[in-house]
């Protein structure tokens, strides 16, 4: 059977990444992003055969983004292309695989937009104009939580009554699965361990950061919960916090919930511990420079962190190895350090050599002689959406 090409669509509220994926070769044919639609700023910008290119598309919308990608697309592809995979940020308990995107999967992905309503009516977007502009393709859903749908309930309900959960599906879910997914095959392979017979620890670091616990290729506990909101110190969103802060605040100060709710997800986290960035590579570069906001917001960071990867370990009958992926993940030998130093009773301890140079898509281990297995994969979550799909349409 020929390689086939996917191409693979991330819409956000105002842009649109995308790529094209073939199955055999490991560069893109063809990625960019669409960036600042709906605005006089609106622009396509994309590289193609080693050669970057803009388009200036102003006031442009998603509709109008892909019209111009198409032909893009098309000399990428070299006229194989097999299908369209869209990112999609929420598939509930519907959804424990990518999905073929028919009248009733669109259905059922609107209705759960109540779960995620910054996230499911821009994916539609998306959705909607390729199908139209891209009506003889098929088009495909992969879902962030999927891969976290073989969680026991132990692990994702929360101690709330029933009705939640069986009526308005209130419960954890999890995030990051396909970088999760593509990440615990690579550990395997770099390891020469069966997929099938393997148990991780993973820590996905970036803007949005959480862990998970992977035994046998599968998810079996996750810091994300409902929301993105749950779990680990994030760029500018807190994770964890008292869950009755919301009614604190409220009594104390008068806020509303859509104060609260922006001050948690966008002022907080290592924007608001630093009171100066959410870039981990800023706060290192000002911490490395004396100040005091950026030390402490590293260091709530790796203690948070590490608290939660010995909360994994909890779902583990045995530790092959940790992961770091994800922005700072493969590219913060800092982070990665502060955090196995309180990963003593794990028996976790670093090569300072291995550490310093596994960066800028490096991959590989960092252990110390001796201790555990700790490496460092670059995620690939376009891949790994490409993957999917090809599987489901062949």
């Amino acid at each position: 059977m020929p390689a086939h090409n996917i191409l693979v669509i991330n819409c956000g509220s105002s842009s649109i990444k995308f790529a094209v994926v073939n199955q055999t070769h490991a560069p893109f044919a063809l990625s960019g992003e669409a960036e600042r639609l709906g605005s006089p700023e609106a622009v396509l910008n994309w590289q193609l055969a080693g050669e970057k290119a803009s388009l200036k598309i102003a006031n442009g919308d998603h509709r109008t983004a892909l019209t111009q990608l198409l032909p893009i697309v098309e000399r990428a592809a070299g006229g194989t292309l097999r299908g369209i995979a869209h990112r999609v940020v929420h598939g509930g308990e519907q959804f424990a695989s990518a999905r073929r995107l028919d009248a009733d999967a669109l259905a059922a992905i609107r209705a759960l937009a109540p779960l995620a309503p910054l996230h499911i009516p821009v994916n539609l977007l998306g959705i909607e104009a390729a199908i139209e502009l891209f009506p003889t393709l098929p088009q495909v859903a992969v879902f962030d939580t999927a891969f976290h749908q073989t969680l026991p309930e132990h692990a994702f309900r929360y101690a709330l009554p029933e009705h939640l959960y069986r009526e308005h599906g209130v419960r954890r879910y999890g995030f990051h699965g396909t970088s999760y997914r593509f990440v615990s095959h690579r550990a395997a392979e770099l390891s020469g361990l069966s997929l099938g017979d393997s148990s991780w620890l993973a820590a996905h670091l970036g803007n949005g950061c959480s862990t998970c616990a992977i035994v046998n290729g599968q998810s079996l506990d996750t810091s994300m919960g409902l929301t993105p909101l749950e779990g680990l110190v994030m760029g500018s969103r807190s994770g964890d916090v008292d869950p009755n802060l919301h009614s604190h605040l409220a009594r104390t100060l008068g806020w509303s919930l859509e104060q609260i709710e922006q001050m948690l997800n966008q002022d907080s986290g290592l924007l608001g511990l630093s009171g100066l960035s959410n870039d981990m590579r800023s706060l290192e570069q000002a911490r490395d420079q004396g100040h005091a906001g950026a030390s402490l917001a590293i260091e709530v960071f790796c203690y948070r962190l590490a608290k939660s990867l010995a909360a994994m370990s909890c779902a583990l009958p045995q530790l092959d190895g940790l992961i770091f992926t994800g922005g700072i993940g493969e590219n913060s030998p800092l982070i990665r350090s502060k955090t196995v130093a309180h990963l003593k009773l794990l028996n976790l301890a670093l090569d300072k050599p291995a550490n310093a140079r596994t960066i800028r898509g490096a991959s590989g281990p960092i252990q110390a002689h001796g201790h555990p297995r700790v490496l460092v994969v670059p995620t690939n979550e376009e891949r790994q959406i490409a993957l999917d799909t090809l599987a489901l349409l062949n």
